[in-house]
């Protein structure tokens, strides 16, 4: 197997475990997000009024499959998203570095953020419908409706539904605002993981193993959560 295509199904697989754990946290997020659409704050009724309230809301209501709503788009997007995102970064990556400094082991970090932003701009415009089904599909609830609902039984429905009235530019309905949102994340993603690494070796001598890459790797999440979030509440707002 080529190391394109091992890190394809590597990224997508571990996105699917993470999407397993945070999915339910994600449709509260998406369902606080578009609460008071086109409201004023004093007419929007808050529904959710946080994470947790949000998610007591959301079993007692509709149980656990209304907690875990769209997970199955999500899957697919998240497969396509981190397999491109973790698929084409080191080509990308290599490619460049040769091109530019005729070593690709050389470690550029203009050229790190670069290739992550790309790969990850790949990603989400290839991943976008799925997105889209995928924010509808946890938005709708016949118990607290937030924004414009739309009643689809799966991902697959919501796809044929959303092209039989919206054509394929519906499809990719706020595919600006998601390439933006990953460029931005991707651009960050790699590059401070390293670099996050590299200092914990240096400063707190840490040594290779899982408790470095746990450190790093929250580093690393964190900016991307601070550098996404924006971008990604439009997106999410303009979904419906």
């Amino acid at each position: 197997m080529s190391t394109t295509a091992g890190a394809f199904i590597a990224g997508g697989l571990a996105a699917c475990g993470a999407v397993t754990v945070t999915h339910g946290f994600e449709t509260v997020k998406i369902r606080l997000q578009l609460q008071g659409e086109l409201q004023s704050k004093a007419e929007a009724p808050r529904l959710y009024r946080g994470v947790l309230h949000g998610v007591g809301v959301i079993l007692r209501n509709e149980g656990a499959r209304g907690l875990f709503r769209g997970i199955g788009s999500a899957y697919i997007y998240q497969t396509t998203l981190n397999g491109c995102r973790l698929g084409f970064y080191e080509p990308l990556r290599g490619a460049l570095t040769t091109a530019l400094y005729k070593d690709s082991s050389r470690q550029s970090l203009g050229i790190n953020i670069f290739s992550g932003a790309a790969s990850g701009i790949l990603g989400a415009a290839a991943g976008s419908p799925f997105f889209l089904a995928k924010t509808r599909l946890q938005s709708f609830s016949l118990f607290f409706p937030v924004g414009t609902q739309h009643r689809y039984k799966n991902a697959l429905d919501g796809l044929r539904k959303i092209y039989g009235s919206e054509g394929v530019k519906g499809l990719y309905r706020g595919v600006g605002a998601a390439t933006v949102r990953t460029g931005f994340g991707s651009s960050v993603q790699l590059p401070t993981y390293f670099f996050a690494k590299r200092r914990l070796i240096k400063h707190l001598d840490m040594k290779e193993g899982t408790p470095l890459h746990l450190a790093s790797s929250a580093a690393s999440g964190f900016v991307v959560c601070c550098v996404m979030h924006p971008p990604g509440e439009m997106r999410e707002i303009l979904a419906p």
